[in-house]
Parts: C-alpha cells; sequence; structure tokens
C-alpha cells in the first residue's frame, strides 16, 4: 500500500510553524505509516526539508523495496551515535519526540544536549481518519476474518473444547491470508463466559452455555476486530435469551446514534443507559469501543473515560456485553466506519441470536 505525501508533508508544515528544527519517530506502528516499512526495527527523522528513514542490515534490502519519500540510510553501532552523528550533520537543536518512547531512550537523547520537545500521540491522532486505502484494507480484514469464522462454526457445538475452536480459527484466518493474527482468539464458554477477556481453556462446551468468541483478521498491516456469542439450546435458556437481547439492543442503539459531530462518551451512555435499563448496569464495566486500524486498539475510545468529537472516516467498534459471574456472558461486537451522518456498518455477521 503507498503511503500519501500529505502524511509527512504535515508533519513538516508542523516543525516550521512551531520553528523546531526535526521530528524524531520511534513508534514502529507509526514509522509504518509514514514511510511504509514493515519490518521490526527503525526510526524516521524529520526535518523542515528533510525525511531520513534508518534501520539495521538486516532490513537492508526491504527498506529499499518498501520505502518511499525517504532516504534511507543504515544504523551502525549504537542507536544513540547514528542519531548525534546526523542531528549535527543536520544542525538540530530542538527535536520533538514520541513521549511512547521508552524511559531508557530518553535518558540518551537527553544526552545530544539538544531542546527536547515531547509530543503525545501527535502521529497517532493523524491515523484517527483513515484514507480510502486504509478502510479497503479494514474491510478485507474484516471479510477474511467473516470467512475463517463461517468455515469453522459447524464444529462449535457441545462437546468440543474451547482450545480446539480457537485453534481452527487461528488456522483458517492464515488459509483465507491473514499473514498473521491480531490477538489472541478469545472463545469463552458457560462460567468462563462472564469474563471480558477469557483465555480458551480445556473445557468442553455444554447444554445451555453461552459461547463468546472473539477474533480478528488482517490485511496489509490492517486488523479487523469481532465478537459473535451463540447459545447452546438446552430446556432452561430463557433468561439467557433476554440477556442476549438487552445487549443487542444496545449494540444497535449504540450504532445508530454514531455520525461526524457526536462525543464518544455520548454513545458510550447510550449503550450503557440501555443496558441499566434492562437491569444489568452492574454487569457492563468496559468500554463500548475503540479505534483499530495498525493497531486492534487505537484512538479513538468509546468510553465515559474520554470525551472525542467523532468524525468522518473514523473507524471503530461498537461492543456493548453482559457479564454475570457464575451464569455467564454476553458480547456483541461489530465495526463501523463514520460517513457524515451515518455510521455504515463494516462486519456483516448475522447479529440475531443463534441457538446452537
Amino acid at each position: 500500500m503507498g503511503v500519501p505525501e500529505s502524511r509527512v508533508a504535515f508533519i513538516q508544515q508542523f516543525i516550521k510553524s512551531k520553528k523546531i528544527n526535526g521530528f524524531l519517530v520511534t513508534n514502529i506502528k507509526n514509522i509504518r505509516y509514514l514511510t511504509g516499512f514493515t519490518g521490526s526495527s527503525g526510526f524516521a527523522l524529520i526535518t523542515g526539508n528533510k525525511r531520513l528513514f534508518f534501520t539495521d542490515f538486516r532490513y537492508k534490502e526491504q527498506a529499499g523495496a518498501e520505502v518511499s519519500g525517504f532516504e534511507v540510510e543504515l544504523e551502525k553501532g549504537k542507536r544513540i551515535c547514528t542519531l548525534r552523528k546526523f542531528m549535527k550533520k543536520l544542525a538540530i537543536r530542538s527535536l520533538c519526540f514520541e513521549k511512547s518512547a521508552s524511559y531508557e531512550f530518553y535518558e540518551n537523547i537527553e544526552k545530544l544536549h539538544v531542546r527536547l520537545i515531547p509530543q503525545k500521540d501527535f502521529i497517532e491522532n493523524m491515523r484517527k481518519t483513515k484514507d480510502t486505502e486504509e478502510i479497503e484494507c479494514i474491510k478485507k480484514a474484516v471479510q477474511r476474518a467473516e470467512r475463517a469464522f463461517i468455515k469453522i462454526k459447524p464444529k462449535i457445538q457441545a462437546g468440543i473444547k474451547e482450545k480446539e475452536i480457537a485453534l481452527r480459527l487461528e488456522v483458517q484466518l492464515k488459509k483465507e491470508g491473514c499473514t498473521r493474527v491480531p490477538f489472541d482468539i478469545i472463545v469463552a464458554s458457560g462460567k468462563n463466559a462472564s469474563i471480558p477477556h477469557a483465555r480458551p481453556t480445556e473445557k468442553r462446551i455444554r447444554k445451555g452455555d453461552f459461547v463468546i468468541i472473539d477474533w480478528g483478521g488482517e490485511a496489509d498491516g490492517y486488523y479487523s476486530d469481532m465478537t459473535r456469542t451463540l447459545l447452546v439450546k438446552d430446556r432452561a435458556i430463557s433468561k439467557k435469551i433476554k440477556i442476549y437481547e438487552a445487549v443487542n439492543k444496545a449494540r444497535k442503539k449504540a450504532i445508530a446514534s454514531v455520525k461526524e459531530g457526536i462525543n464518544t462518551q455520548d454513545i458510550d451512555r447510550i449503550a450503557r443507559n440501555t443496558i441499566k435499563s434492562a437491569g444489568y448496569g452492574e454487569f457492563f464495566g468496559h468500554g463500548t469501543g475503540h479505534g483499530i486500524g495498525l493497531n486492534v486498539h487505537e484512538p479513538p475510545g468509546i468510553s465515559w473515560v474520554k470525551s472525542e468529537v467523532v468524525c468522518s472516516g473514523m473507524v471503530f467498534t461498537i461492543e456493548p456485553g453482559i457479564y454475570i459471574p457464575e451464569l455467564g456472558g454476553v458480547r456483541i461486537e461489530d465495526m463501523v466506519l463514520v460517513k457524515n451522518t451515518k455510521a455504515e456498518l463494516l462486519t456483516s455477521l448475522s447479529r440475531e441470536l443463534e441457538i446452537i
């Protein structure tokens, strides 16, 4: 996927407007966003008129093939020595750096005796709104994840172990073209389903169990994230059906509220109040959603914690849930793309309760 010139141009304009000499980028996902580099080691040094990307010998050929718009330089020896050499060459006396850098790295660059200006989420905020190519990658990641789930779904039945479902799903994701699994797949049944981020166990699925499956796909480094909850048939499941319906109602209302200009806290409040009205408010303790792109969890957060204005082009999840100890839980997670006055659903698997 090509990297738009406008991304680095925006940073260079910021540098010039603030009368700063340079911007140091060390977050590897931000490196990819700006340069196209998909390796695991590198950093970028941007000035008002220079764009330098540094990596080591292992990635020499890869950087030559992937990086665009930057001069590629090889690190030789310690990174701090490479930085010192080029900062002296470029006469950098003031430098922006990412606050996500380790404290050890900060201590090292402090020794360069330049004015350091920390930047919190500067590039992450640029990444909040996705361009056309990014959205296409995310849609492909959704499609791969959904195809994988559909293919293994017939195996989800009473008697199978949680771990076996997770393994089958992971293998199928790879078969669908995902180069990596975005996160550890969650398969939680029965009492385990009351734990929002439960790990798959040796437990076998039983009659009457809720079964939560939370998984995602990948395409060209971009991720998807979705959750579906199934219910294994049994005689006494009427209460569980009501719980599912309460979560699904909250999901529908939250998605219907999504539009450009709404506050993220308002979306969360709508989902939370719907579950509270159904009598399950104390059993919904996490945020309603999160942004997704090059990271599975990235801004904006859809919760009561932080207020953000929703913009067109944002992609995030809507995932209300109810988790009752000893009984189980329900989570239904969709992904939405904000398109001016409404949300476009990116996920397409059924949200109606499936009793298997």
